[in-house]
């Protein structure tokens, strides 16, 4: 596989969400607004990415029947000091997102990448297959946080769009459901739906 294969097929045929339909919790939890979502997202990129060259790094050393517990030693390393980052420099955010930071220790894009590439690939196409898939996932988050904010607030990264163009003079209104957790899965549905329809081998494998 090319490096830039590693980066580009995240995002279309091997989406994380929706084709190997992982992370979906935090579909639902985290996009409610935009600036979380964009949170998680870089979080979660950061973690798997170093967490896949650490361990591709380490991967000739590693007894087989620990292998396991030496992965969840490294992720809650990462995940402990992404969560103080977070608190120092976002202290607001990190609220938002709450215990879902210290969820990405069970993230299953996470623990996947780990047992699937960098336990039997080099590290720097670990590297680069964790950046990929942090990414895919990534923008699958923003896409929801994005729809989810606008339509249920009005707003965009707490600036308020539809009041500035005048829209709630029109008879506009937010609408809530847009903003509760069915609505992300919904969204997630429709994004799967219109991914599959456009590619035919995402549609022969299903």
């Amino acid at each position: 596989m090319k490096k830039l294969d590693l980066i580009k097929l995240p995002f279309s045929k091997n989406n994380p969400i929706t084709v190997q339909v992982l992370g979906i919790c935090s579909c639902l939890a985290v996009t409610a607004q935009l600036k979380p979502a964009v949170v998680m997202a870089i979080s979660v990129t950061v973690v798997v990415a170093l967490a896949n060259l650490i361990i591709s790094l380490m991967r000739k050393s590693i007894p087989p029947r620990i292998r396991i517990i030496v992965q969840l030693v490294v992720v809650s390393a990462l995940v402990i000091l992404v969560n103080q980052v977070l608190t120092a420099f976002v202290y607001d955010v990190s609220k938002q997102l709450s215990v879902y930071v210290g969820l990405i220790i069970t993230n299953c894009i996470v623990m996947g990448r780990l047992e699937a590439f960098a336990m039997s690939n080099k590290p720097l196409d670990s590297l680069l297959d964790g950046i990929g898939n942090g990414l895919g996932y990534g923008v699958i988050l923003v896409i929801l946080g994005f729809v989810r904010e606008l339509f249920g607030r009005g707003t965009l990264w707490g600036y308020p769009i539809f009041e500035k163009l005048g829209l709630y003079n029109i008879g506009y209104e937010n609408n809530g459901f847009v903003i509760m957790a069915p609505m992300a899965l919904i969204l997630v549905g429709i994004i799967i739906w219109i991914q599959r329809s456009h590619n035919k081998e995402l549609q022969e494998k299903s």
